[in-house]
Order: structure tokens, then C-alpha cells, then sequence
């Protein structure tokens, strides 16, 4: 059995996607109150329609790069897909606790961007806002890739553009606020630091200490 095959069972981990979603549209209701976060800097950001399309893209960024980690670095894979679990799951208690609402724009006309944004207010409604999950995972995989060794300079190009992109896109069709994407970087941050850092720490001592005893 090939290299590429044995790890082929290992995106069946992918699944837990899924159901993540099936808690966030749980979570994606008008709730009683909600508090609007938003800044006198948020309404200076302009509302552009163009952006809907890095937005849209970061559906198929999250799962490509995953799929990239699983084949090219088991261990970065897994401890991605950890810090993106337990990423969400503190959002979700967030959300349960601390709704946020962000005010829409009127849409007018009938061009292609704005019909894609419209589409997309209609699918996601403006609720689960504090932090931002889109922000939360783009951030994670650009941190994670940063331990992907041998990465072609245009692959490495590609991850942080498209990334950045997918970030402001959030901001400039009026899907979060500053605060929000402000909240998901730091909350990966701390998450990054836990699971690749910290842990690999640990790891380290162990087997220099193991190292010692069997020399």
C-alpha cells in the first residue's frame, strides 16, 4: 500500500465539518437581543460587492489546504483540524450566550456580485457574528502552513493572499465588524500557541529525556 493511500482514510476526520455546520445553523437564529458591535470605523469601510468572491471562495480554500496538510504533513493536519474544532465549539458558546447582530446594507440593482451577496445574506443570516469563523479557520490554516516545509513559493503566495482576501472580504460585504475579526485572530492565536507550539514543547522534553535515560 502507497504512502498516498494510507493516508487516504484520514480525511474521513473532514466529516466533523458537517456537523459543525449542523450546530452553527442551530445557533443562526433572530435571537431576543442582540448586540451590535459595530464601529464608527466600520461604517467608514466601503461596501463592495467584488469582494463576495473571495468570501464564496473560502468553502473550497479550508478544504483544499486540509487536504494539502493530510497528504503532506499528517501531524499539521491533525493539529489544524483540532485547533479549528475547538475553535468553533468556543464560538458556538459564545454565539449561545452572546449574540451579535451586524446590520446589512440595502442591495440594489441586479448585477452578478450582488445577486452572489444576496445569496448569501439569504443562506446566512446576520446573527452569529462575535467571533467570526470565517476569519477563525482562514487564520488557522495560514498559521498551520507556516509548518509545511518545501512549500513552492507560488503555494505559499497563494495561501496568505487568498487568505488575507478571504479576511477583509468579511468586512467589505458587511458579513462582520472589526471587533469580530479582531476576536477570531486572537482566539487562533492562543489556540496555534497551545497546539503547535506548547505541545511540540512538551514533546521535545520527552524525547530528550528519554533520549538521556537510554544513553
Amino acid at each position: 500500500m502507497s504512502r498516498f493511500t494510507k493516508k487516504l482514510p484520514y480525511l474521513l476526520v473532514l466529516l466533523v465539518f458537517p456537523l459543525l455546520a449542523g450546530i452553527y445553523q442551530l445557533l443562526n437564529n433572530r435571537p431576543n437581543k442582540a448586540v451590535v458591535l459595530t464601529t464608527t470605523l466600520d461604517q467608514e469601510i466601503p461596501f463592495l460587492p467584488v469582494f463576495i468572491i473571495p468570501y464564496i471562495l473560502w468553502y473550497g480554500y479550508i478544504f483544499c489546504y486540509l487536504i494539502y496538510f493530510c497528504f503532506k504533513n499528517t501531524k499539521v493536519y491533525f493539529k489544524t483540524i483540532l485547533l479549528i474544532v475547538t475553535g468553533e465549539l468556543i464560538c458556538f458558546l459564545i454565539y449561545f450566550f452572546l449574540q451579535t447582530h451586524v446590520p446589512r446594507p440595502a442591495l440594489e440593482g441586479d448585477g452578478f456580485m450582488t445577486l452572489l451577496v444576496q445569496w448569501i445574506y439569504t443562506k446566512d443570516q446576520p446573527y452569529n457574528c462575535f467571533p467570526s469563523i470565517h476569519v477563525l479557520t482562514t487564520f488557522a490554516v495560514m498559521l498551520a502552513s507556516l509548518h509545511i516545509k518545501s512549500k513552492h513559493v507560488l503555494n505559499t503566495a497563494c495561501i496568505h493572499i487568498v487568505g488575507s482576501l478571504i479576511i477583509i472580504s468579511t468586512l467589505f460585504v458587511k458579513q462582520h465588524v472589526i471587533f469580530d475579526m479582531i476576536a477570531s485572530m486572537f482566539l487562533v492565536t492562543f489556540l496555534y500557541g497551545l497546539a503547535f507550539e506548547l505541545l511540540s514543547i512538551r514533546v521535545t522534553e520527552k524525547s530528550q529525556t528519554a533520549y538521556v535515560k537510554n544513553k
